[in-house]
């Protein structure tokens, strides 16, 4: 059973930077797909960027060229850089994983606000 871990986040001001770092642990071997997700207050929850074993990384056409989408595949963890940051990127940020199933952090808060 994979279990999944966030560390980061906060609260910052418009135009502001934030690290967002997961790390699976309980697994048999490194997961092929990691990601990010977040939901906004009365919002459905929407993806933000996932990246493969072979680094190849995708982004939601919101967050493109202002998140970075890395990973350490020995570690298992997955980071997201958050520059330039907006008010309406404030939710709830989830790391997600899969293998032959998904995985959920519990979540970590990002909120933006001059």
């Amino acid at each position: 059973q994979v279990h999944l871990v966030e560390v980061g986040g906060g609260s910052v001001q418009p135009g502001e930077s934030l690290f967002l770092s997961c790390t699976g642990t309980g697994g048999d071997s490194s997961l092929p797909t990691m990601g990010w997700f977040r939901q906004a207050p009365g919002k459905q929850r929407e993806w933000v960027a996932s990246i493969e074993m072979d680094l190849f990384s995708t982004y939601s056409d919101s967050v493109k060229e202002r998140f970075i989408i890395s990973r350490d595949i020995a570690l298992n963890t997955v980071f997201l850089k958050m520059d330039n940051l907006k008010p309406e990127d404030t939710a709830v940020y989830y790391c997600w994983a899969r293998d032959v199933r998904d995985y959920w952090g519990q979540g970590t808060q990002v909120t933006v606000s001059s």
